[in-house]
């Protein structure tokens, strides 16, 4: 083995022995010394985001400095804002019979990749303090010094704050060898692996828990009654950010038959420019190899510079080049993720049909990860969203920023998982909650005695004596049951849950988090409201208000548009995704 590859596993392994050394006393801090040391790093990284973001630029020459500054103020501002009233340490749920208690995983690998740098480093050196781990960073090799960097820059602020040096560490000679020896070391915990579909196949088959992402080839629906200027400025905005290297970023647009017209006159009057068939197929040998696979020398540059290489002329001021496609896969090369400033370009006819081309743009290499759509008919959104095989689908805004919660109410965050779909073990999108074990401490609800009936009548098998089957049968008031169920039923009638994640729940006392400000949503037509018993239950002439037996996301919504409140009990059965917005929104209060 060369000394170069010897030198990165040594390096790996000693950068991983001490920050378990560091974790341990890490372990040990109260939430306040927590909290001070993130909001330490934060303002640090904040002050030193431009000057990280234009080393990122130079040393990849991907993207645009003032946008690199930008994902690095989310990373800085919006993600620490959102997460730095979570609680992380010690109790951070108690329902009264079962008690949540956080614990950290220990150290974390986190892989940098070339295209995000300084705003992914900053991102998962935040969420793993936070959570009281330690991390160590192993940064792509052509992003090495300015993710270095960025790690020094917290790492300094952490210091004067209390943390140990060696909780934050990033390797510096880079290696494929190395890398693997830090994800496969007995002492690292976890890992976070945000490049390359080889990258993240390896982080899973380690044998470590892995929070792995997938690429994202992102479809971007424009349905019939969307308001098409705004659909195409969204559009570009999100497919021209850092020159298109956001995974979340849209890489094809398909307009429904009647908006045609429009979207290619808007997208045309805002920077795109329309290649003819020839043009295209110029381009499309520039930017696909033989093989299939992107080349890597187009990701992140310009527009024009990108055209000049492919032997295209364009005006000097193009934003961004769309090329009309006949169909998805191998025959039509820029159907795949593009990572820069280019859209394919499709034309339907109606929902169903914009679904179905949607749903195989993302089967061709962007499975799980993020879909968009742009409409005014939301009963158009929700059907669009049950179709897609996206965990993120996100409505009326560039799919790069309301993916990662910077134009949405989602979790801010720079690393997206794809769910099953995208082979990953998660769809959310990753956050300190990921980087918790939680214990929970039980107390018994049921006293147990000799006599106690099961509550599920055990299966029965052929070898078991006809005695024993009878001693085992569990009496069941079906007449009661029916009582209940009709009880139930009569006081609601069933609703779609819109949203679920596998995150681990964690209910912190007070706030779950103060959100960064967002912005407006776009308005659009509400559905016709369901003649359902809301879930919030104010109480009346002064008594104490009665606990609710169910709450799902809707039920959260429709009590934070009227001002109420939800009064829940240890009984209260509550859907994930409404516990997260509940949680978020301070709207669940103890009945």
């Amino acid at each position: 083995m060369p000394d170069k590859d010897l030198q990165a596993i040594q390096a790996a392994r000693d950068l991983v022995e001490t920050a378990h050394r560091a974790q341990s006393i890490v372990a040990n801090f109260d939430q306040a010394k927590i909290d001070a040391i993130c909001e330490a790093m934060a303002t640090s990284a904040q002050a030193h985001s431009m000057r990280l973001a234009t080393l990122a630029h130079e040393e990849t020459g991907y993207g645009v400095p003032a946008d690199k500054n930008v994902k690095n103020l989310f990373s800085a501002v919006d993600v620490h804002s959102y997460f730095k009233n979570l609680r992380t340490v010690g109790v951070v749920r108690d329902t009264g019979s079962v008690v949540e208690i956080a614990a950290p995983r220990g150290v974390v690998a986190a892989i940098i990749p070339s295209t995000n740098p300084t705003s992914t480093a900053i991102f998962k050196i935040l969420i793993a303090i936070k959570s009281r781990n330690a991390i160590t960073l192993s940064p792509h090799p052509s992003a090495t010094r300015c993710v270095v960097e960025t790690a020094n820059v917290m790492r300094e602020a952490a210091v004067k704050a209390g943390l140990p040096a060696e909780a934050i560490g990033c390797v510096e000679l880079t290696t494929i060898e190395g890398t693997e020896s830090l994800m496969k070391h007995k002492l690292t915990a976890v890992i976070l692996a945000t490049g390359g579909l080889g990258l993240v196949r390896a982080a899973y088959s380690s044998g470590k828990p892995a929070f792995g992402v997938g690429p994202g080839n992102v479809p971007a629906f424009i349905e019939r009654t969307a308001d098409a200027p705004k659909a195409a400025r969204d559009i570009l905005a999100g497919k021209c950010f850092d020159n298109g290297t956001i995974c979340a970023s849209e890489q094809s647009v398909v307009v429904d038959a009647p908006l045609d017209k429009e979207v290619r006159a808007q997208l045309a009057s805002q920077g795109a420019y329309f290649l003819n068939q020839s043009q295209a197929e110029q381009l499309a040998k520039l930017v696909v190899t033989p093989q299939r696979s992107l080349n890597p020398k187009i990701v992140g540059k310009p527009a024009a510079t990108i055209a000049e290489w492919a032997g295209v002329s364009v005006p000097p001021d193009t934003r961004c080049l769309v090329a009309e496609a006949g169909g998805v896969g191998r025959d039509f090369p820029l159907s795949i993720e593009k990572l820069s400033p280019i859209l394919t370009y499709y034309v339907v006819n109606g929902l169903e049909e914009g679904s179905r081309l949607c749903d195989e743009i993302l089967h061709y290499g962007g499975m799980g990860h993020t879909a968009s759509i742009h409409t005014r008919n939301r009963e158009a959104a929700l059907r669009y969203g049950i179709l897609m095989p996206a965990a993120r689908v996100v409505v009326n805004t560039p799919s790069t920023h309301g993916a990662i919660g910077f134009s949405t109410a989602l979790a801010p965050s720079m690393t997206l998982g794809c769910g099953s779909w995208g082979g990953n073990v998660t769809s959310d999108n990753i956050s300190p909650l990921h980087l918790m074990d939680i214990k929970r401490v039980a107390f018994e609800t049921r006293p147990v005695t000799a006599n106690v009936e099961p509550f599920i009548q055990p299966s029965l098998t052929q070898s078991q004596p006809q005695s024993t089957v009878a001693s085992v049968q569990p009496q069941v008031d079906g007449a009661a049951i029916a009582a209940l169920v009709d009880k139930f039923l009569a006081a609601r009638k069933p609703q779609v849950e819109t949203s679920a994640t596998n995150a681990p729940v964690v209910e912190p006392s007070g706030s779950a988090g103060a959100q960064p400000p967002k912005p407006e949503p776009q308005t659009m037509p509400e559905s016709k409201p369901q003649a359902s018993a809301p879930a919030s239950n104010a109480g009346s002439n002064g008594h104490r208000p009665q606990a609710v037996e169910f709450v799902c996301e809707e039920d959260v919504k429709r009590a934070v548009a009227k001002g109420e409140k939800i009064y829940i009990n240890a009984k209260t059965i509550i859907t994930p995704s409404a516990r997260d917005l509940g949680n978020a929104q301070e709207i669940f209060a103890r009945g």
